[in-house]
């Protein structure tokens, strides 16, 4: 059998290494790839049971993986498999409902980044479709996320592929599905997805002529108007002050990635001229040769970039010729990381602090909608709350995921109040805030910071500064993320484990804290223990209103928190902790003792598995 369920016995992979052997569609690199494992015996068995122990995964995200041979892999094959499946749940779902125009056919758009074979991913995609009868609009060239987003909507699309990893390592890369409204697919339909792809035979399977009294769909190339009227979308949401954006100097890399061109172009449309590229960065190149882990969030994805901006403020002859912003994107632009100079330091801010931020000037500056909306994932700052309880917006928090965010802009659509919605942000440095387009967008996001930096410089202000007198406004609120690997076979195993861990026993508090309530997603239920008034004990129990996740939530006495999730894209558990104080140093010494305590309780729970 070709098909991935768990095996320990080691005969099981070889038999399914043999079985990839024998198909005389398999194609030579990969046919080499897995000749060179079997040839190495036993010193490979464990990279072989990786390989075939399992069918790579098709979860809310899409796929995603390390690149190479074998069912757990992404290649022509498992990717051509997820496309069959995408084609047969699409006519199933067009055909029960969509097809009100007598034999108009279903349609997709498909865009890629720039990594290891997404190129060649995204003509696969496109020619497997068209076969299966549905016309497909693809993009020439590398493009970001979200203007694939934005492709979906503006062909009026049944749906969208988007070929990137994201943000994870060069080894890797992945499709993303979305759904005729731009927003990647809910939950049922990639269950159902993953239904039609579990039902495809992995290298038999693939349909190559369209359904029967279906014609063979039409590949269209999307044109550069297209491309600009994203661009016109993106601009249409710069808010309306004057920044002095022709004096900003900004420092930007791609990391090799999407970004380079659509973040120039929209830095220029809003009057930045001074704009310096890390030369090592700035081509497309999924080798990602000077940062083999292309994030944004993290601070070695931006060496070079630092090294760039400070060499730029020791040549500046006056202050003003100094650099006022670091912006990096990931490599298929839907995700920012920030750094500005500070205190006589480069200082990188967090994913939270220019969601603050950005937030804090959005509603400062923007011409403000009657009964405005925000969005924020359950993981993200609460400290944005405070603001929107100033400012008079409403806050909506949902699962983590941008696509949650998605779906409730799209609510707001269907009720004709789109235009409630000014923001929505994830702590993973993910911003969005328009209704173009129904991801995180690092473009839309690069403007708003451009913007936002230069608002404040007019003031004698600089981010941090601004940062500093939220705090003094709000209180001290700081998050911190941590992150506990469980890769091979058996990782996820290991983090479910973790979580039933912290099911099944009590705790009394963390870092000093009590306990108020615990919030179990996968049972959809918040119990209330204690309140922040008086501390008595309450008996109670009230629903999240939130789809089911596997998450877990503590909220502690004080505003304080943590949530324990693992991750939908990465090998990792991860603790997102949150701290409010009335200073830096008691939120650090909290966040310290939580760490400490949270440690030694994954160690126990990892143990035990």
């Amino acid at each position: 059998s070709l098909k991935g369920e768990y095996i320990v016995d080691m005969s099981e992979f070889m038999n399914r290494l043999e079985a990839w052997l024998n198909q005389p569609l398999l194609g030579e690199s990969l046919r080499k790839e897995l000749e060179e494992l079997k040839a190495g015996g036993e010193s490979r068995s464990t990279e072989i049971e990786d390989r075939f122990y399992k069918d790579l995964e098709f979860g809310t995200g899409g796929l995603r993986g390390i690149l190479g041979a074998g069912t757990n892999r992404m290649n022509v094959h498992t990717v051509a498999r997820a496309t069959q499946g995408i084609a047969d749940f699409t006519w199933e779902t067009f055909e029960a409902g969509n097809d009100k125009d007598g034999g108009k056919k279903p349609s997709f758009a498909i865009s890629y980044d720039s990594r290891i074979q997404s190129g060649e991913f995204a003509e696969l995609c496109g020619q497997i479709l068209t076969d299966n009868g549905i016309d497909v609009y693809l993009f020439n060239e590398l493009m970001p996320t979200p203007v694939l987003s934005f492709g979906v909507r503006y062909y009026g699309c049944d749906g969208g592929i988007m070929i990137t990893a994201s943000h994870n390592p060069s080894q890797y890369n992945g499709l993303k599905v979305y759904n005729r409204e731009g927003c990647q697919e809910t939950l049922e339909a990639a269950a159902r997805i993953m239904e039609k792809i579990e039902a495809t035979e992995l290298f038999l399977g693939i349909r190559r002529e369209p359904p029967m009294g279906k014609e063979k769909g039409t590949l269209h190339r999307i044109p550069e108007s297209t491309i600009q009227a994203y661009l016109d979308g993106v601009e249409k949401e710069a808010m309306p002050v004057d920044c002095g954006a022709d004096r900003l100097k900004i420092v930007y890399t791609p990391l090799n990635g999407a970004g380079n061109r659509p973040v120039r172009s929209i830095m220029e449309r809003i009057g930045v001229r001074d704009i310096h590229v890390v030369k090592e960065q700035e081509l497309p190149d999924g080798h990602f040769p000077t940062c083999p882990y292309p994030n944004p969030e993290k601070e070695e994805a931006l060496s070079l970039a630092k090294k760039l901006f400070l060499e730029l403020r020791e040549k500046a002859a006056r202050p003003e010729e100094e650099p006022d912003l670091l912006l990096a994107t990931d490599p298929d632009a839907d995700r920012i990381g920030v750094a500005a100079f500070q205190n006589g330091v480069l200082r990188i801010f967090t994913g939270n602090e220019i969601g603050i931020l950005l937030f804090d000037f959005i509603c400062s500056t923007k011409d403000m909608p009657e009964n405005p909306v925000a969005i924020r994932t359950i993981v993200s700052t609460r400290m944005v709350d405070a603001i929107a309880e100033h400012h008079g917006v409403k806050m909506i928090t949902t699962l983590t995921g941008f696509k949650f965010i998605g779906e409730q802009i799209g609510l707001l659509e269907k009720d004709g109040q789109v235009q409630r919605f000014i923001f929505g942000f994830e702590e993973s440095v993910g911003y969005l805030s328009g209704s173009h387009v129904r991801d995180k967008d690092a473009v839309n996001a690069a403007m708003l910071i451009c913007q936002m930096a230069g608002y404040w410089k007019k003031q004698g202000k600089t981010l941090g500064s601004r940062l500093e007198e939220l705090y003094d406004q709000f209180g001290y609120w700081k998050n911190d993320l941590m992150e506990f690997a469980f890769e091979g076979p058996r990782g996820m195993e290991q983090m479910s484990g973790i979580l039933g861990y912290f099911r099944t026993n009590f705790f009394e508090e963390f870092g000093g804290k009590d306990i108020m309530e615990i919030v179990d997603y996968s049972k959809r239920t918040r119990r209330i223990l204690k309140t922040e008034v008086c501390c008595s004990m309450v008996s109670g129990t009230r629903p999240t209103n939130l789809p089911a996740s596997d998450v877990m939530e503590y909220v502690l006495e004080g505003q304080n928190s943590f949530q324990l999730r693992p991750s939908g894209t990465e090998p990792k558990f991860k603790i997102y902790l949150s701290a409010r104080a009335e200073s830096q140093e008691d939120a650090e010494a909290f966040l310290t003792r939580l760490k400490e305590q949270l440690t030694g309780i994954i160690r126990e729970a990892a143990k035990g598995e």
